[in-house]
């Protein structure tokens, strides 16, 4: 990892743009496109990331024709350009002259035609893109419009498991093992089913394999190549780039439901974000009558917490997108205001206009096909032009939070519920329940309580969870002892930690303890337990203390045996699991420790979050506006205090202004003069939002 990640910073004012694509267009109109993005309040454009083969046509052949023309137009309106390396989409010439460039995956050999089916491991794949990225790297570094760089695109291994990455794993085990077969052996149960390897030669092909303890470490291997590959992307460009030039790159996520939705399986964000200056994700959701703010909330919150709270880059999101996609009016200014109050410094769609030809023809950008106006244009640059008047954008730009929430998070985990669906034990199957239903679930939960939260790895030490009053845990099932140790710990010096379903179940490795499960913790949570079943149908929780009908449970139940003195939250409303816990809590040192034995549906997740709120001491204005608007708070770079209260409905809401201060925006207008008193009455329209500083 280079060691000046982090040592160059963003522009002093908000960036609003969209990639733009001059090899797209049906005819020259370079000119036009920069006046009609200048008239909407654009800063900034994306370029190159996408376009390898009009770049170097052929081997060693390089036209940066196209580059120029955007750099020199973009000069001419003073519009800033960000400049993505294109090695996500390889040449027909490179698959031609090395065809070993396409991955092997377990569906066997790729055959070109799409984006991103290279092997990002491969020498001759390296050679060639080390070769156009130090080209086009240097040909534009100069250039005074030029901010930063893109280091490739939503980077994957892409269930590679070509002969390169193999060996790779393989010599990575014989470091790991100190070359001691015996120990890979122990530590993933090989003797099962007569997998055991006694000769490093004999290593089997890891596209087989039905030991998941060496099927994760695969999966973690090839999510360890992905930081490397991006730090060598970096490192490269970094000999080239000046001193005012970041470096990010565009993370993506789970796409399970069809949007931007949980964890990436394939990349350890935390560790891939080591080598960038500034964090960039790619952000997509449902609009229309599905449009909650969930999603954007959920992105912005990950991708903040990846370089420790600092200020990042929605480097993409969708401006009419795909088909359903098309924002009601107020829709698209609500999702942009959205992205900062989650404290992003920067809004950019994908893309500026529709394309004419080929895959994503009707993924559609700020223009249709027909290149005018039209109301989402125009409704962008109500919101590029609002946020460049005079004592707004500042106030709105590097939004700090001081969340009191955080939620664990893990990869290895993710791959275990994978191998061992949380149903039924085997591999998971479509439609059932995965690890990201369960982190979604609680964050789901979190932000319908107006609970906003950062994300923490399951890598976190004492020093980062010190910050928090309250740490939830959804079902981390594999862990090393250190995390344990450091959750005990946590608790002990006066946290309260809330744990779900399947956690702490296995090691690193995915070898299930071998003794009372919670391992290490039965003392903090104050209870044990060694059964489980499926919930059965209309299986609810019974929860104590309330007259309220229970939740359902859902995926499957965990037997728990309380202590004496642990609080039994809630049993299960059944004739013979009903003499178990579901739901525990326990005091241990100065915190206490919460045991949710199943999966609570989405209600009984709020229920006991919102309860568990109440005992971290979590408190104020935000959480009584729960299911009325959704608030989004943080201290803007002046050191004020910035609130947002957004209104994700088709509804009118009134409310009493929860904080009195300057009326930043509201009624669909920006008003730095503008001012509300603490308790006065304000409406919110549909799908808008009002800001207040103060």
């Amino acid at each position: 990892m280079s060691d000046n990640a982090g040592s160059t910073r963003l522009p002093d004012r908000l960036i609003f743009g969209c990639a733009y694509y001059d090899e797209y267009m049906p005819y020259e109109r370079v000119d036009k496109d920069m006046s009609m993005m200048k008239s909407a309040g654009i800063t900034t454009i994306r370029i190159a990331e996408s376009t390898w083969s009009t770049l170097e046509p052929q081997p060693g052949v390089f036209d940066f024709s196209h580059v120029d023309r955007v750099l020199d137009a973009a000069g001419r309106f003073g519009i800033q350009v960000i400049v993505g390396t294109p090695t996500y989409a390889v040449p027909s010439w490179l698959a031609a002259m090395h065809p070993d460039v396409l991955a092997d995956t377990p569906k066997g050999h790729n055959r070109y035609g799409a984006r991103q089916i290279m092997d990002i491991v491969n020498p001759s794949y390296r050679y060639y893109g080390e070769r156009v990225i130090r080209k086009l790297i240097s040909h534009v570094s100069d250039n005074p419009q030029v901010i930063g760089y893109q280091v490739d695109n939503e980077t994957k291994y892409y269930d590679c498991v070509s002969p390169d990455m193999q060996r790779l794993f393989v010599k990575d085990l014989r470091r790991r093992f100190d070359d001691e077969l015996d120990r890979l052996n122990a530590a993933f149960g090989l003797d099962y089913w007569s997998n055991r390897i006694d000769s490093w030669e004999d290593f089997p092909d890891l596209t087989g394999t039905i030991n998941a303890s060496l099927g994760s470490a695969f999966d973690r291997f090839r999510r360890s190549q992905v930081s490397r590959y991006l730090a060598w992307q970096a490192g490269i460009v970094r000999e080239y780039a000046r001193e005012d030039q970041f470096v990010t790159h565009n993370f993506d996520f789970d796409w399970g439901p069809g949007w931007s939705y949980g964890i990436q399986p394939a990349v350890d964000h935390f560790e891939a974000a080591e080598c960038l200056d500034v964090a960039g994700v790619d952000i997509y959701h449902p609009t229309e009558d599905d449009l909650t703010g969930k999603e954007i909330a959920f992105g912005g919150d990950m991708t903040r917490s990846l370089k420790g709270g600092a200020n990042y880059l929605v480097l993409e999101t969708e401006a009419q997108g795909q088909n359903g996609w098309l924002p009601y009016p107020g829709q698209l200014r609500l999702q942009a205001y959205s992205h900062l109050a989650s404290g992003a410094d920067g809004v950019m769609y994908w893309h500026w206009h529709s394309i004419h030809n080929s895959f994503e023809t009707y993924w559609k950008g700020l223009l249709s096909q027909d290149m005018e106006p039209n109301p989402t244009y125009e409704e962008a640059g109500r919101f590029g032009r609002q946020i460049a008047e005079k004592g707004v954008g500042e106030r709105l730009i590097n939004l700090q939070k001081r969340n009191k929430v955080a939620v664990m998070v893990g990869n290895d985990s993710l791959t275990a519920l994978d191998w061992f669906s949380l149903e039924t034990g085997f591999p998971r199957q479509q439609g059932q329940i995965s690890y990201n239903d369960v982190v979604r679930r609680v964050y789901d939960a979190l932000f319908e309580l107006n609970i906003e939260c950062d994300f923490i790895s399951d890598k976190a030490d004492q020093s980062q969870l010190g910050h928090y009053a309250m740490v939830v845990v959804p079902a981390l099932y594999g862990t090393n002892e250190d995390t344990l140790r450091v959750l005990a710990d946590y608790v002990h010096q006066g946290g309260h930690l809330v744990t779900t379903l399947r956690s702490f179940v296995a090691d690193e490795n995915l070898k299930v303890w071998h003794d009372k499960a919670p391992h290490l913790l039965t003392d903090v949570f104050g209870i044990d337990y060694n059964q489980f079943t499926r919930p059965g149908k209309g299986l609810t929780l019974d929860l104590h203390g309330t007259d309220q009908a229970g939740p359902a449970c859902q995926g499957l139940i965990e037997l728990l045996n309380p202590r004496p003195d642990t609080q039994i939250l809630a049993s299960y409303d059944h004739p013979v699991w009903g003499r178990y816990a579901a739901v525990t809590r326990h005091d241990y040192g100065r915190g206490s420790a919460e045991w949710i034995g199943t999966l609570p549906s989405a209600q009984g997740m709020r229920l006991l979050l919102s309860d568990a709120a109440d005992v971290a001491g979590l408190s104020g204005p935000a959480r009584d506006l729960a299911g009325l608007v959704t608030v989004r708070e943080g201290t803007n770079a002046l050191g004020e205090q910035v609130a947002y209260l957004l209104n994700y409905s088709s509804k009118k809401v009134k409310l009493d202004a929860p904080y009195g201060g300057h009326l930043l925006v509201a009624d669909g207008q920006a008003d730095p003069q503008a001012h509300v008193d603490q308790g006065q009455s304000m409406t919110i329209d549909p799908w808008d939002l009002a800001i207040i500083v103060r």
